[in-house]
């Protein structure tokens, strides 16, 4: 007796992208999209209504970024499996990303055929990380388990960048010192004010001084 197609939910702030994988998955006769989301507030709620069996989740999105909405949905459907889709440059999100309760971690330029295995793998209950996510998050556990002060939740690029505003650098000389888009500095710079309990770059500086996060 043939099995029911997996029921995936797909989330991404882009249209194209978004829509694009939607089609593409559709082909697919074992994969069933039940929904589409554009941001993580839309996708939690997409996920309570929908119960899908793997969510598809982009990690960068204005307003809840993909990690929030990965931790809200594993809170309430455990059962549920979630693919992090992700871009070249933000790869100091793999660490918080498993710890939210991702089981996978691909590229968003990683071909169909591939997609689909890692969903498939995901809903078996295995885990699937690309091989730069692999490196990352080895490089995330060796720097926490090599430290001795409490980081407050902070990735290791998210601590290099909360010391370059110490250094008073603008989001622009953080994107061009580090390599990384100024989008991404913009949402490393959110993700820290949120686990620092912030709300601006001054405050932020000064609690990361008081608590000996940076020099």
């Amino acid at each position: 007796m043939a099995r029911e197609p997996l029921k995936v939910l797909v989330v991404d702030d882009h249209r194209l992208v978004r829509e694009g994988l939607v089609s593409l998955l559709r082909l697919n006769p074992e994969i069933e999209v039940v929904g589409e989301a554009s941001g993580g507030d839309e996708a939690v709620a997409k996920a309570r209504s929908l119960k899908p069996e793997v969510v598809l989740m982009d990690i960068s999105m204005p307003g809840m970024n993909g990690i929030t909405a990965t931790r809200l949905i594993k809170k309430d459907l455990p059962e549920t499996k979630v693919i992090m889709l992700t871009m070249l440059d933000q790869e100091g999100y793999v660490y918080e990303a498993v710890k939210a309760g991702a089981t996978g971690y691909l590229l968003k330029n990683t071909g169909m055929e591939e997609l689909v295995k890692a969903i498939k793998e995901v809903h078996k209950g295995g885990a699937t990380l690309h091989p730069e996510a692999q490196a990352q998050l080895l490089k995330e556990y060796v720097y926490l388990a090599q430290s001795n002060r409490e980081t407050y939740g902070l990735s290791e690029r998210e601590l290099e960048i909360l010391q370059l505003l110490g250094d008073g650098l603008s989001n622009k000389e953080i994107s061009d010192r580090l390599f990384i888009s100024i989008q991404t500095v913009k949402t490393h710079i959110t993700h820290i004010f949120e686990k620092l309990g912030v709300k601006d770059r001054t405050e932020a500086v000064a609690t990361a001084l008081r608590r000996g996060l940076i020099s």
